[in-house]
C-alpha cells in the first residue's frame, strides 16, 4: 500500500475514462467524454463487456490513478499503480472467466457462464434480495458443477468528479489539468464494510452445497488487506475463497489490458481476518488518545 510520506502532494485522478487511456485524450476527446459524464451528449459503449453496452458506470471512470503536480497547475507523472473503480473493467476479453475454469480443472470449450444468479430471497416479498456476480458451470452429464464469481471493484471517497468535468469541457490546454480535490480509494468500505458482510453471507451455503466462490480484486486492493500469503496455497480443498487478483498493465501503446496475476486459497475466516486488516490497539495506547481528546462540559445546562 502506498505510504502517507510517499503520497504527500499527489491526488488521484482518471487514469481509464469510457474505456480510454485519459492521458493519450486530446484535448476535444476530453471535453466530449466530460459531455457524456454530465448526461449532455449519448453515453460511450463500454470496451470491456461482451456486445459493447452503453457504459453503465456514472460518469464513466473505469480506473483511478495517482499523479504528481506537474507545471502550471496540470497534472505530471503517474505514482503507483491504477486502481479499479468498475466492475464492468474486470470484464476484459473474460480473463476471470478463463482463469477461474483452468484453477479448477473445468475444460473451457465446455463451459458456460451466467450473470447475476438469485441466491437470496426476501421471507417479506419473494423477490430476490441477493446475487452472485458470475457463476461459471461446466454440465457433467445431468449434473451441474459449478463455481460462484463475485468481483469486487473499489470506492473512492472525497468529492464527485461533476465540477472537474465541467472545467473539462472548456479547457484548452494540452495535458489535463491536476484533480481539483483531494480523492482516495475507500479501502476499509470496499472490504470490511461491502466485501466481508456477502461473503459472510454465500461462503457457508456454497460449502455446504459442496462448492466454492472465487472472489476478484485487483492488485492494490489486494495489497491493501495484506497482499500474498506468506505460505499461500493453491489447493482447493485448503479452503473455501479462490482469490484471484488481476491487474492493469500498461502495453507499449500507452493501453491498459487486464492480466492475470496472483491466486490462492484461503479459509472463511482467514479471509475475514485479511478483510479486516485492523486490529485493537493496547488499552495504554487508548486512554492516551482519549486524555488528548477530552473536553469539559458546560455546567447548568439542560
Amino acid at each position: 500500500m502506498t505510504s502517507k510520506a510517499s503520497s504527500i502532494g499527489n491526488r488521484y485522478g482518471i487514469n481509464e475514462w469510457y474505456g480510454k487511456a485519459y492521458t493519450d485524450l486530446s484535448r476535444e476527446a476530453r471535453s466530449l467524454l466530460a459531455e457524456s459524464a454530465l448526461g449532455s451528449r449519448e453515453v460511450s459503449p463500454c470496451p470491456f463487456q461482451i456486445g459493447n453496452p452503453p457504459c453503465s458506470k456514472k460518469h464513466g471512470v473505469c480506473s483511478i490513478v495517482q499523479y504528481t503536480r506537474g507545471q502550471a497547475g496540470r497534472i505530471g507523472r503517474k505514482a503507483g499503480e491504477p486502481v479499479i473503480v468498475c466492475p464492468n473493467r474486470f470484464d476484459q476479453g473474460q480473463l476471470l472467466v478463463h482463469w477461474l475454469a483452468e484453477i479448477v480443472g473445468f475444460t473451457l470449450d465446455e463451459v458456460r457462464v451466467a450473470r447475476e444468479v438469485p441466491f437470496l430471497r426476501s421471507t417479506a416479498t419473494g423477490k430476490p434480495a441477493g446475487k452472485i456476480d458470475l457463476v461459471v458451470v461446466q454440465e457433467m452429464g445431468n449434473k451441474l458443477e459449478w463455481y460462484g464469481l463475485e468481483i469486487q471493484a473499489v470506492y473512492f471517497s472525497g468529492p464527485g468528479m461533476a465540477e472537474e468535468f465541467g472545467v473539462l469541457i472548456q479547457d484548452t490546454h494540452h495535458t489535463p489539468p491536476f484533480p481539483a480535490s483531494v480523492r482516495r480509494p475507500d479501502w476499509r468500505s470496499s472490504s470490511a464494510k461491502r466485501l466481508m458482510p456477502q461473503l459472510e453471507t454465500k461462503v457457508p451455503t456454497l460449502r455446504r452445497w459442496g462448492s466454492k466462490v472465487a472472489v476478484a480484486v485487483d492488485q492494490p486492493f489486494f495489497a491493501s488487506i495484506g497482499g500474498k500469503s506468506e505460505q499461500y496455497s493453491q489447493t482447493l480443498t485448503d479452503g473455501d475463497i479462490i482469490w484471484m487478483v488481476p491487474q492493469l498493465v500498461e502495453d507499449d501503446e500507452g493501453r491498459y489490458i487486464l492480466s492475470r496475476g496472483h491466486w490462492e486459497v484461503l479459509t472463511l475466516e482467514a479471509s475475514n481476518s485479511k478483510l479486516r486488516a485492523s486490529e485493537t490497539i493496547g488499552l495504554d495506547e487508548f486512554e492516551q488518545t482519549l486524555r488528548r481528546k477530552l473536553t469539559s462540559i458546560e455546567v447548568g445546562c439542560s
